[in-house]
């Protein structure tokens, strides 16, 4: 915030026009004068919040002790910055200063918003120009409103059974549920800061899939070759599920005004902390979803209700929010991160819980194909839990289990109702992938309208829905998976659809190189990824380094295989090893991959001319 302090003989002013970011006065705020009195003109900047309010506080008051005024004359002044915060953010700082002030002080306060006309005159004693800049305890980013009331609301947790009974979560029993009651755990007491490094960020390093850059901002992770594949596929299979569905892709910017009228309000119904970058002397935020563009999108289109649902949609490589430093750590959560994300128009509420309905099935489809282990967990405004209990019975059917339910009774976001899939990892901290939510007003605010059967607009209502979460965190949870499961005795795996490698060729010796490597090639070309170990290393040595590198399939051949025309496969999910021809191996991973996606090995096939990242 930046202020100018002149001890004035008066202030007066006169409004002249109103701007699209006015505030709403009455009729005897259009002009107004005081006399003898501390003229502060304010701008308040990006990254301000409520502890600017006590500082601003202390340097008027100290500034009216020297001069021996008991009058403040509080005027918004764009001008003393280029760093301008959101008008509903400025507004409100304004007011909640004039709040303070009025404790102490005669106060007036011009209103926000308006071209005014306004004459001042100065008492020019060398204590009568004075300037400040005053700084909040954060700085460098924006904290959402709904943010603030997020931490501000109190909510009430309850566990859903399948029965439809709404127990209290400290009176259900939950023997058999202990993965649940882990997450009620999480959510109620809000601990979402980790005291120790998880298992995924070793195995992400050892089995160089991505890696900490120090060169950057926390949260934002340099990614190696056998990382982006697994990237790739998980964003391949991601959009290819939701293109199925009906969505349609499209891409929008990373990066948009702040001062944008409808995008600074939606900046303060969205619970999350933004970046700020500069672009000459304008401020822009970068996106943390897809929702700015699409919203602009939709705004611009021609919609009939003929038209509806109407689902758009858009991979967003990257989406930014600044998480705080206590909570970032690995790939669970980022500051930098990759979010399929599809908005879905519906004309009515009936129309919006069915969409609702089929995005869950398809969420469920998702999780269950990555062989994940997850607990719902289901955020409520209790007056929408009320009126839809038809629709929650329905949401439950499919569920079958205990759910935990956060219920408000006041709105605090722009959603009635959401759910989250959740995955609950070996430090019994829960991270959300998939969600869906039902929006009851950024319709109206970004004036997305669509025509009836009778031609006349109607605003509809609109679906956020992520099938998967972020992509990273998809990561996240498989890793952890495969540390949970290594607790049991098993070995830690991937999917074979989603392993860079999925099968190695393991000659005895150099004398079987080249039938190796006519192996090798015969795999290749069914599309299978495939690597050789062509080192001068003894058995022993390679099939260790195959074991770190988590290859699902080492194929050993030596002269018996070359004589016989088999391959000795040892499987990694099972321990299991037997003697089999080319063709049944084939036929059995692709069976294993079919319907997946695939793309080529992110190496070079030979381990002799790989390069170590790490």
């Amino acid at each position: 915030m930046r202020i100018l302090l002149i001890h004035s003989d008066y202030l007066e002013y006169e409004i002249t026009s109103k701007t699209k970011i006015a505030e709403e006065i009455e009729d005897s705020l259009k002009k107004g004068r005081m006399e003898d009195c501390l003229s502060v003109f304010v701008a308040v900047e990006i990254g301000d919040d409520d502890s600017v309010i006590d500082k601003t506080f202390n340097e008027i008051e100290e500034v009216s002790k020297s001069v021996k005024t008991e009058k403040i004359f509080l005027y918004p002044y764009a001008h003393l910055s280029n760093n301008l915060a959101p008008p509903e953010l400025a507004v409100k700082l304004l007011k909640d200063l004039e709040i303070k002030l009025k404790s102490k002080y005669e106060i007036k306060r011009a209103p926000f918003g308006y071209y005014k006309a306004f004459k001042v005159s100065c008492k020019g004693h060398p204590l009568s120009e004075l300037s400040r800049s005053i700084t909040s305890q954060g700085g460098g980013e924006v904290v959402s409103e709904a943010l603030k009331a997020e931490e501000r609301i109190k909510s009430s947790w309850y566990i859903l059974d399948p029965s439809l009974n709404l127990i209290p979560q400290d009176k259900f029993d939950f023997k058999n549920h202990d993965s649940l009651k882990k997450l009620t755990e999480y959510e109620v007491t809000h601990s979402r800061k980790v005291d120790m490094v998880p298992p995924h960020v070793e195995y992400m390093k050892n089995l160089e899939l991505v890696d900490y850059e120090k060169g950057s901002d926390p949260g934002n992770l340099r990614w190696y070759p056998k990382g982006v594949l697994i990237k790739r596929l998980l964003e391949t299979q991601v959009t290819d599920s939701i293109l199925d569905y009906g969505g349609m892709e499209v891409e929008t910017p990373i990066m948009y005004s702040i001062t944008h009228p409808m995008l600074s309000k939606y900046l303060n119904r969205f619970p999350a902390r933004q970046y700020i970058v500069k672009s000459g002397a304008d401020d822009y935020f970068l996106r943390f979803a897809a929702c700015f563009g699409q919203y602009l999108m939709k705004h611009d289109m021609i919609i009939s209700y003929k038209d509806l649902p109407l689902r758009l949609y858009e991979l967003t490589r990257y989406s930014f929010r600044r998480e705080q430093r206590g909570e970032l750590v690995g790939l669970r959560r980022l500051r930098a991160f990759t979010m399929p994300d599809m908005h879905t128009l519906a004309p009515s509420m009936g129309d919006a819980t069915n969409e609702f309905i089929e995005q869950f099935k398809l969420s469920m489809k998702w999780m269950d194909g990555l062989g994940l282990n997850y607990e719902v967990a289901i955020r409520f405004v209790k007056s929408f839990y009320d009126e839809n209990r038809d629709f929650v019975e329905r949401l439950m059917s499919l569920i079958n289990r205990p759910v935990l339910v956060e219920m408000w009774n006041e709105r605090p976001f722009y959603f009635v109702m959401k759910f989250e899939f959740n995955f609950v990892d070996s430090l019994n901290k829960a991270s959300a992938l998939s969600t869906v939510q039902i929006d009851i007003e950024n319709t109206e605010r970004f004036e997305i309208k669509y025509f009836d059967e009778e031609g006349k607009e109607k605003y509809p209502l609109m679906l956020h829905a992520s099938i998967s979460g972020a992509i990273e965190r998809n990561l996240y949870a498989l890793l952890e998976t495969a540390y949970i499961e290594s607790k049991k005795g098993k070995k830690p795996m991937l999917p074979l659809w989603l392993s860079p490698t999925q099968a190695r060729v393991l000659p005895v010796g150099e004398e079987q190189l080249d039938y190796s490597l006519k192996i090798l090639e015969e795999l290749e070309r069914s599309g299978i990824r495939v690597d050789i170990d062509d080192r001068d290393l003894r058995l022993g040595k390679k099939i260790r380094d195959a074991e770190k590198d988590w290859v699902p399939y080492i194929i050993v051949i030596g002269e018996d295989e070359i004589k016989n025309s088999t391959l000795n496969i040892r499987s990694r999910e099972d321990s299991s090893q037997k003697n089999t021809t080319v063709e049944e191996f084939k036929n059995n991973i692709l069976e294993i991959v079919k319907g997946k996606p695939t793309r080529p090995l992110p190496l070079p096939r030979k381990l002799s001319l790989r390069a170590s990242f790490r």
